[in-house]
């Protein structure tokens, strides 16, 4: 079912590019229907907002109260929501371990610095509806934005005939302060410039749709966004110790997402190859969503046979995935070795879906090849800092004419008046 590829500096690299390609592509009909979205928005405020809420989800927006949240946790199974709440622990306790605090020092100089850091005031999470209901995604969302302080977080969701139990359950047990029933490109422009009672808000996290991602690129610059999301990808990087029916369970488990999802294998062991599609063809027999599983590792999983471990390594640092796992005799040992990915999961025992779920680093991740220079969401991604450089005369003195200097040399005399004026007493 997959394609065993012998790396020969050619045949690794078309099928890299075709990997990226996938990614690259927009569609220029969503781009525009979500630019008339936002702009609509924008000048017309709730009543466009309403407007395309009744055009393609057939009901006008509307809050979710904190009874209906309690209600759907109710209803959840107990096992779920022991799950849900077992995430949330891990997660927060992930991100209070990462949070960064304010810090004030003395400098070289002898003046106080230092950095204040707050979390943003408000905070918008994307929720899709309908069958792409992922609890797990409010709590990764939701929990680092509370750990940074966030004073407001408001979630907003497809208002579908019966809301998700469990994605309003995950809400209540993130701490998410308001629940908006409105979706689409519409909620990303309400939130974007605020819109009746809903908000507007500093940053907005979240996966959606083609016009909810084309949406949240329009509205970068007015707010902060987390990453435009593309397709789930999955690489295993393993040697001839590994467990074939192990790889292949978590190949499948990205294949499964999205006909677009890559799920790519990694290996110095063509007999490792060779077992891992025999257990793709027998795994899939009794899986799901395995038309969705086929068309994926059809268009865009393979398995590499490389020659040496550094070689296998040097390929997955430049794909740069998403989710990277080390199965090997010693996976820690590469680990150094490993500059670009989203999540590294090492051993086979720290299967994809752990992450996805229960460890408590976060699930949103950088995808097509941005690991090379974006970052998971955290706790970080929800705080801002502000420097603080406080001087008094006696700190300011010693340095005032190199300041002076410096500013002369860019012609800015105003900014030299500004040192100088402050002493002209000692003339």
């Amino acid at each position: 079912m997959i394609d065993i590829i012998q790396a020969d500096g050619r045949a690794e690299q078309e099928k890299i590019a075709a990997m990226r390609a996938r990614s690259a592509q927009k569609n220029a009909d969503i781009e525009a229907a979500a630019a008339a979205v936002m702009r609509d928005v924008k000048e017309g405020g709730f009543a466009a907002v309403s407007r395309y809420s009744l055009q393609f989800d057939h009901r006008e927006p509307y809050e979710v109260g904190r009874e209906a949240l309690e209600a759907a946790y109710q209803a959840c199974p107990p096992e779920l929501i022991a799950a849900l709440e077992h995430a949330a622990a891990n997660i927060r306790d992930y991100n209070e371990k990462l949070l960064s605090r304010t810090m004030e020092w003395t400098s070289p100089d002898g003046g106080r610095v230092g950095r204040i850091v707050r979390g943003l005031t408000r905070v918008g999470i994307y929720v899709p509806g309908g069958t792409a209901a992922y609890p797990s995604s409010v709590l990764m969302n939701a929990v680092p934005a509370k750990v940074a302080g966030v004073e407001e977080i408001v979630m907003v969701t497809p208002p579908t005939e019966n809301l998700n139990h469990a994605v309003l359950a995950a809400a209540k047990i993130a701490g998410v302060d308001r629940v908006i029933a409105v979706g689409g490109a519409q909620a990303v422009a309400a939130l974007t410039y605020g819109a009746g009672f809903i908000p507007k808000v500093d940053k907005l996290v979240g996966p959606g749709n083609a016009y909810v991602a084309a949406a949240k690129r329009l509205a970068y610059g007015t707010l902060d966004i987390d990453m435009v999301a593309g397709p789930s990808e999955v690489l295993v990087l393993a040697d001839g110790t590994a467990n074939p029916k192990y790889v292949a369970a978590d190949l499948l488990s990205q294949a499964e997402h999205d006909a677009l999802a890559s799920a790519v294998l990694l290996t110095t062991s063509a007999e490792l190859a060779r077992a891992v599609d025999r257990e793709i063809v027998r795994q899939t027999g009794y899986l799901s969503r395995s038309a969705i599983m086929e068309a994926s590792l059809r268009d865009f999983g393979c398995a590499i046979v490389c020659r040496s471990l550094d070689q296998a390594v040097d390929l997955a640092n430049e794909i740069a995935p998403e989710h990277l796992e080390i199965v090997t005799a010693d996976p820690r040992a590469l680990l150094p070795k490993i500059k670009n990915a989203g999540a590294v999961f090492l051993g086979e025992w720290s299967p994809e879906p752990l992450g996805d779920y229960l460890a408590g680093p976060d699930h949103v991740l950088p995808t097509s090849g941005t690991a090379r220079f974006f970052s998971p969401l955290s706790v970080d991604s929800f705080l801002k800092s502000m420097s603080v450089i406080e001087y008094d005369r006696q700190t300011l003195s010693p340095i005032r004419e190199e300041i002076i200097a410096l500013a002369e040399s860019e012609h800015l005399t105003a900014h030299a008046n500004s040192i100088r004026v402050r002493f002209e007493d000692e003339r």
